[in-house]
């Protein structure tokens, strides 16, 4: 067992209600108990000056995304176009484990490097003339490679439906073997479904993803109320969309809905009473002018709601404590503003407990060593009054000084340290220029 004891903080996030200034524990992988351990530690990091956060969960990617970077003649136009756009995009460079290895690998070291430890990537895109295992395992190699934690989402866009069950049963076979709850025994791989939503999938998709989830233990994930979602669900159906996913069996507690960009009030009583998790991506949503989530009202009603930031094509990156300050500043645009420690806790807890991941998201003792280490000495922060506060208000476009995910130190002084990652981006861009 090898402890590692960080020093000097100048506070300490150990959830959303308790902050400390306390030494962080961590041992084998763990956080442990601050009584007494400096004395006996194998490495004493000095942390002063600087805030100390759980390690981010980014519950809402699109890893594939981050080859297919917004373009100006895709960005603030209206969805279905911009479906459009991407699917053109992808069929013209063509997706295969190749590129998933190769845009995960950049997409996850930016999240390493912005201090996101844990990614839920809902991969949509299944080309007929690809092996699914193979191009799931892109992406879950890469994760391997870089060292993120990752949650790998069996997505469907217009996919068939027993196809794409019998897909995450040969995904799950090959990645996690016997594994009962969806996750691996070192919690960096785990695997779940989730259809596209209501516009581009129907009933047979969504039952056929329940069953395969149901028995192999797996959690649901799907989007809900975006532009195109409302738009389609009212000509098609004649229905709201979540009217329809309660209908279908998809608003109960092992389900997460991304985006909700436009919810009544009584959707919002209908979500807190299903049990169902949120996730609200406000760096995708308002650049696109596509709505923006009502957050404090989902809070409010008792809704666990995370953070995430969408794909690459709609938001360009994958900084999710840049996504966290916007949150804060457009709440107030709808008049249900909500604080940084609210969405702190959104982007680390929240997004943990949409994932069924009690271990993930805070720094109590016997919680995984995921963990950030902020700078705020430097003028950005100065006569900051509240440093957690200052994290999203202060210092736009902060990254970590040191990063660690169970354990290991995977950023230190900025730099990634599993991986070069201009190297990353140099396999990325060569690829695609071989392609384009």
């Amino acid at each position: 067992m090898t402890t590692t004891v960080l020093t000097g903080a100048a506070a300490v996030m150990r959830d959303a209600s308790m902050v400390t200034r306390d030494p962080v524990v961590v041992e084998d992988g763990r956080i442990g108990d601050a009584a007494g351990e400096q004395a006996r530690a194998d490495e004493v990091v000095d942390v002063a000056g600087c805030v100390v956060t759980p390690g981010l969960v980014n519950a809402h990617h699109h890893l594939l995304q981050t080859a297919f970077r917004s373009r100006p003649e895709s960005r603030s136009v209206p969805m279905p176009q911009w479906l459009g756009l991407m699917a053109q995009r992808y069929s013209s460079v063509g997706v295969d484990p190749e590129l998933t290895a190769a845009a995960a690998a950049v997409g996850l070291a930016e999240s390493l490097l912005c201090g996101v430890t844990t990614v839920a990537d809902h991969h949509l895109t299944w080309p007929r003339d690809q092996d699914p295992v193979a191009v799931a395992g892109g992406t879950i190699g890469a994760a391997a490679r870089v060292g993120a934690r990752l949650v790998f989402v069996r997505g469907t866009a217009r996919d068939d439906p027993d196809l794409a069950a019998a897909s995450v049963e040969d995904i799950h076979g090959t990645y996690l073997g016997a594994a009962t709850t969806g996750t691996g025994a070192d919690g960096m791989l785990q695997l779940a479904v989730g259809p596209s939503g209501v516009h581009a999938d129907g009933p047979e998709t969504f039952a056929a993803l329940a069953e395969v989830a149901s028995s192999l233990g797996l959690r649901r994930r799907t989007q809900a109320n975006e532009q195109v979602d409302v738009q389609i669900a009212a000509e098609r159906y004649g229905r709201r969309p979540l009217a329809l996913l309660d209908e279908w069996g998809w608003l109960d507690d092992d389900v997460t809905v991304a985006h909700l960009c436009d919810i009544t009030d009584d959707e919002v009583a209908l979500l807190a009473r299903s049990g169902v998790s949120a996730t609200h991506a406000p760096g995708c949503d308002v650049p696109m002018g596509w709505g923006v989530a009502r957050v404090a009202a989902l809070m409010s009603a008792g809704v666990r709601v995370g953070l995430g930031t969408s794909g690459g094509g709609s938001n360009d990156a994958g900084h999710l404590i840049a996504d966290a300050r916007l949150a804060v500043q457009v709440s107030g645009l709808i008049g249900e503003p909500v604080t940084a420690r609210a969405v702190l806790a959104m982007a680390s807890e929240g997004s943990a407990m949409g994932l069924g991941r009690s271990e993930l998201g805070h720094l109590r003792p016997g919680a995984a060593a995921d963990l950030c280490v902020w700078d705020c000495s430097d003028v950005f922060d100065a006569g900051v009054p509240d440093p957690l506060d200052g994290l999203l208000w202060a210092a736009p476009g902060r990254r970590p000084r040191d990063v660690m995910v169970g354990g290991r130190w995977v950023v230190r002084d900025g730099r990634l340290l599993t991986a070069e990652s201009r190297t990353l981006a140099i396999e990325l861009g060569a690829l695609l220029s071989r392609r384009q």
